[in-house]
């Protein structure tokens, strides 16, 4: 109701002159209040010293975070407009921050600047969950086109359409197209832009955004300038240049009184968005209706035969999960590369050329024809990494941009070899240097070995939250990171993982696989995945790279527990915790970030998922001096706990 009431007083704001309609910020603020001392401010600031840099250095220039226990917890969105700088992305949304919390000392709040938008509250909000509740701010520009107005509202409705389909069917992981329609003097130009937040899938992209066109004719019929904002989608149209960057859409007529605008061949086939009153008129043509009925019955036929042919024994999934098939199995083919090309590149695969080896095989370094340094991962005949493994692993990589995350360059499946080709990262995997007498002296700076611990947690955050895609790892450990010239981490071997719909919270399999001793306790005894999971594996490791222990190796003697985790618990609880710290730095280090890593580390290992902290949490305690850490409880405790509700 709330919002409904604020949506009343923004329409009456398109009475102001012109200057007033368009000046930002714009704050809306709902409901609840909390006082200036209260729990709820001190989370909102913990979230304004983390997500614009989280928002502006993401791909998708886009985050959501997470503060506070109930009841005074706080989840907020931040996104920026998809032409928007890196350090103008982080500035606006700084600013955002302040003037959110000065002007609007209610929970549930949201403001809109030119380039960015920020919201928060203290309800958890979802993506699946916006299209239907999420509130949207139509503005008008108070000046109606004056030359012929009615092929004015043809050139808007089809460059808006166009922009809106190439937004999110066209556009990289911003889900963001800008257009320019090009007339005759007899009319201005157009440009428009339209985005969604990252997180959508493009259907829900369009979706999203045909809801808000269906009210530009309802409140702007012949205005010169319009704009519908929501946190989830926003569309917007000039008749003065507006936006930053390369213009993606761009429409064209020869005159006024000539036929429609025609849409430049690689935008997307608009679709006509029906609206209240004034339809949308778009170009259509006999292909643009014969391709959505032949692609509908290819769809039918698909679903059919899959469903007649697909083995019994499939893993359960209480959602459909991600599949390899279709455009994602023409994206691997047209990464493959050559056997002969990579032969060339590494010597035939020379014993000098060889990086390390593992379980899975061998990995080699070469240099392609362009004189691209990279590394080859080759399979031994008994790894148990199948093709389809491979598969997923390079459409899972190649959808994935980050950079705590290892770039993959292409695939081989020639010859009966399975070879998996990535960018090189020098210094090897973690547990090479960090397992290794002398190999570790390259880690006996502490301020490198929490970078290590920051950087893998900023991966998984991507990896959960911030990507397009949500993805459970499964296999993350030491030899699992590999280490760049500047000793940054970079999360390897995606053959394991798995792909979550956006309101998916856990799978369950019948084929349990990982590395013993990272697995969570409910993956490990009942097949149960989450992020959450993830989060126990990552626990595991920052005590491993704190201690310079393995976890479950007694190599040092000690019969006093028998796995790393109890050992540092025990140590905790005596407060002793500092005696189990690696001996190579020589005691050179900050007590009070190894304290606070050996927090966290005990916090992501409990034995039951529902305590163990977000990704986007963790990264907000390793960053945050103020932050207060829950008190963590004995990890093997709550590992005979059910383990089902992992979020």
């Amino acid at each position: 109701m709330a919002r409904r009431l604020l949506l009343f007083v923004f329409v009456a704001l398109l009475a102001l002159p012109r200057g007033a309609v368009e000046a930002y910020p714009w704050p809306f603020c709902g409901a609840g209040g909390f006082l200036a001392d209260s729990n709820y401010k001190a989370s909102l600031s913990l979230l304004a010293a983390a997500m614009p840099k989280n928002a502006s250095t993401s791909p998708g220039l886009f985050t959501t975070g997470q503060a506070g226990v109930a009841p005074e917890q706080v989840w907020a969105l931040a996104l920026c407009r998809g032409d928007a700088s890196v350090s103008y992305c982080a500035s606006c949304l700084d600013q955002a921050f302040q003037d959110l919390i000065a002007s609007c000392d209610y929970k549930d709040a949201t403001i809109y600047y030119d380039s960015c938008l920020l919201t928060y509250s203290n309800i958890h909000f979802r993506a699946t969950d916006e299209i239907k509740y999420s509130p949207y701010y139509p503005i008008r520009n108070l000046v109606n086109a004056t030359a012929e107005p009615a092929w004015f509202q043809r050139v808007v409705a089809a460059l808006v359409n166009a922009t809106a389909s190439s937004a999110a069917f066209n556009s990289d992981t911003r889900l963001y197209a800008s257009g320019q329609a090009d007339f005759d003097k007899e009319l201005p130009q157009v440009y428009s832009w339209a985005q969604c937040t990252p997180d959508f899938s493009p259907d829900r992209c369009w979706r999203c955004l045909v809801r808000i066109m269906r009210e530009l004719p309802t409140f702007f019929t012949d205005a010169i300038g319009a704009r519908v904002l929501g946190i989830r989608c926003s569309i917007r149209y000039e008749t003065q240049p507006f936006f930053n960057g390369t213009v993606t859409v761009r429409l064209s007529a020869t005159s006024a009184s000539g036929p429609a605008p025609a849409v430049v061949p690689n935008v997307v086939t608009p679709v006509a968005a029906a609206g209240r009153g004034r339809k949308y008129i778009v170009p259509i043509m006999v292909p643009v209706i014969l391709l959505p009925i032949v692609a509908i019955i290819s769809l039918v036929t698909c679903l059919f035969l899959w469903r007649t042919q697909r083995p019994q024994n499939e893993e359960k999934q209480p959602h459909p999960s991600y599949s390899t098939e279709g455009e994602d199995i023409e994206g691997v083919d047209s990464m493959m590369i050559d056997i002969s090309t990579l032969r060339a590149a590494t010597g035939d695969f020379a014993e000098s050329n060889k990086l390390g080896e593992g379980g899975f095989g061998a990995v080699y370094k070469g240099m392609l024809p362009d004189g691209e340094e990279i590394a080859v991962k080759r399979m031994s005949k008994s790894s148990t990494q199948g093709v389809e493994e491979l598969k997923t692993e390079l459409i899972l990589v190649a959808k994935l941009s980050h950079k705590n995350l290892v770039r993959l360059i292409g695939v081989c499946l020639e010859q009966q070899e399975r070879l998996l080709v990535s960018s090189v990262v020098p210094n090897q995997s973690l547990d090479l240097i960090l397992f290794d007498a002398t190999k570790r002296e390259q880690l006996i700076d502490w301020g490198k070995r929490y970078n290590v611990i920051d950087g893998i947690a900023r991966g998984l955050q991507y990896l959960h939250e911030d990507s397009q895609l949500k993805v459970v790892h499964r296999d993350l450990k030491a030899s699992n990171i590999l280490l760049d010239m500047n000793m940054r981490p970079k999360i390897s071997d995606f053959g394991l993982a798995k792909i979550f719909l956006q309101d998916q919270t856990q799978g369950i399999t019948n084929r349990v696989v990982g590395t013993y001793g990272y697995m969570a306790p409910e993956y490990m005894m009942r097949g149960n995945y989450s992020v959450k999971s993830d989060t126990f594996s990552f626990g595991v490791m920052v005590l491993e790279i704190v201690t310079g222990r393995k976890n479950n190796d007694d190599d040092d003697g000690s019969r006093q527990s028998d796995d790393l985790l109890t050992r540092v618990w025990e140590r905790w609880m005596s407060g002793t915790v500092l005696e189990v710290v690696d001996p190579c730095m020589n005691g050179r280090f900050s007590e009070k970030e190894v304290l606070k890593c050996v927090h966290i580390g005990l916090l992501c290992v409990q034995g039951n998922p529902t305590d163990r902290p977000t990704m986007s949490v963790v990264v907000m305690m390793l960053g945050g001096e103020t932050f207060t850490l829950h008190v963590p409880s004995n990890p093997s405790v709550g590992s005979k706990t059910n383990g089902a509700s992992a979020d």
